[in-house]
């Protein structure tokens, strides 16, 4: 075998990589040293800006294989046969943490998977939660601000926080969530992930229907304590990226079954909670969970920072047979996804081979634009349409029609028999055996107990207050003692 030659950029062989051009032995560097200025302007350039949430995360591909006949509610191509696999890459994450931050936090976790289908990927991108905080994406930028370090004292402040959720009681819910047990994942093989968002599947009838996607892991839940995750973050701070890394070398696939909650569209009108209220479940009792497939993952990325890095989902990268609903969340994430992948990695990410299409070739009229590699062939023309057998649009709808009634402006959500922000709370509460309340109430009163301001520990306890009057009191009661 050939001995394989270090290179410049341009493809020049480089002579010497150990010492740079002098003007005599010992003398200044010289400007005509060109690999060492394309060195050190390159190393300059090596990061891209960080995400603003999910900085932190870990990948890996796998496939998605169809195990139920679900025809009967969408036409997408990739779910049309029991036994059809499809090619996946799944990316996980915290959320509020920076790209250099641990694992073992008490923090949601991103659940962001693509399909690459025969018709164009599909991009579900979700938590491991089935719910979030907040339930109009106007107020995303002000609630992140809050999670993240203060401008001020540069680290993450109790008071932000839970100052945010005071004035937020939709957050309620989620907040039991994550101050329960399951609020520190002990890997990411050992939790669920939820599409969270309501969506639409549409079948080869054009009938709606809004649907719910559970991923539960095959392999059991486990999850952390407060202590145990201190512990592990102090051993190893990427203690989750190394599970998962591990778990593939050796053979070890992890694998989760999805279901999906679905919903005649006919019925959302009428439904006891806002069925596209991301604060909101649907209970399984109304809506059971309809087994769809299995999603196993067995590689690994070959590059942390070309595959999981510079992965980019978009919610709004549907196929036909699965579209948006009125969630408004979801809405505002169709636009902010994919304008967060144009600014940190370019117009032209979707040409990254992580992020490109398999199954099918893109096929459209965009050009130029920083790091473009597909331009087609000399005869190809950049704008539509034309009479050279360019691509053109299909007759075929993606999805069907949302109803859209009413005056424009700024309305809150139509109100429905049992919408508010504390009933699901309670009921969560309410499951809980006494040893998980327990420990719910000590990680709630451990943070609460930090904020320094009195009437925003009020604001908050009476939430937890109006979910459920035991909840509420003992909430306090713990906040008191620390406080003493």
């Amino acid at each position: 075998m050939s001995k394989r030659v270090l290179t410049t950029e341009s493809g020049a062989p480089v002579a010497d990589n150990q010492n740079s051009a002098t003007a005599g032995v010992g003398g200044p560097l010289l400007l005509q040293d060109q690999h060492l200025l394309e060195k050190l302007a390159r190393f300059n350039r090596e990061r891209i800006p960080e995400r603003v949430v999910h900085a932190r995360g870990s990948g890996a591909y796998g496939f998605f294989e169809v195990t139920d006949d679900v025809t009967g509610f969408t036409k997408a191509n990739f779910l049309g046969e029991v036994g059809k696999r499809t090619e996946t890459f799944i990316r996980f994450s915290t959320v509020a943490d920076s790209l250099g931050g641990a694992d073992a936090v008490r923090d949601p976790r991103g659940f962001a998977l693509k399909f690459y289908t025969e018709e164009g990927n599909y991009d579900l991108v979700g938590n491991n939660t089935p719910v979030f905080f907040i339930k109009d994406p106007i107020k995303f930028p002000d609630f992140i601000h809050s999670q993240k370090r203060d401008p001020f004292t540069g680290k993450q402040e109790a008071d932000n926080v839970w100052d945010f959720w005071a004035h937020a009681p939709e957050a309620t819910h989620q907040i039991t969530w994550l101050m329960g047990d399951r609020g520190i994942p002990a890997s990411y093989r050992h939790m669920n992930g939820y599409g969270s968002h309501t969506y639409q599947w549409t079948n080869e009838a054009g009938e709606a229907f809004f649907v719910k996607y559970h991923f539960k892991t095959n392999q059991g839940i486990r999850s952390l304590s407060a202590d145990q995750a201190a512990e592990l973050v102090g051993k190893d701070a990427n203690s989750h990226q190394t599970d998962l890394l591990q778990a593939i070398e050796r053979g070890v696939n992890p694998s989760w079954t999805l279901y999906v909650q679905v919903m005649p569209a006919a019925e959302a009108a009428d439904y006891r909670f806002n069925p596209f209220d991301l604060t909101k479940v649907w209970p399984h009792s109304d809506y059971p969970l309809q087994r769809v497939g299995r999603l196993v993952l067995d590689r690994n990325p070959d590059n942390v920072f070309a595959e999981v890095e510079q992965a980019a989902f978009s919610p709004n990268n549907f196929v036909p047979g699965i579209g948006p609903s009125p969630d408004k969340m979801l809405q505002g994430r169709l636009f902010a996804y994919a304008d967060a992948h144009r600014y940190r990695l370019g117009v032209n990410h979707t040409q990254l081979a992580v992020n490109a299409p398999k199954a099918t070739v893109a096929e459209n009229y965009g050009r130029d634009g920083a790091m473009a590699t597909r331009q087609g062939s000399r005869h190809d023309k950049n704008y539509e349409p034309n009479s050279y057998q360019g691509p053109a649009q299909t007759d075929a709808a993606l999805s069907a029609p949302l109803a859209i009634h009413g005056w424009t402006g700024t309305h809150e959500a139509p109100q429905h028999t049992k919408d508010d922000d504390f009933f699901q709370a309670g009921e969560l509460y309410r499951l809980m055996s006494e040893d998980e309340k327990g420990r719910l109430i000590a990680n709630i009163a451990g943070g609460l107990s930090q904020v320094s301001r009195e009437d925003v520990i009020d604001k908050n306890l009476a939430h937890f207050a109006a979910a459920d009057a035991e909840y509420g009191r003992r909430v306090a009661e713990a906040v008191n003692a620390l406080r003493d």
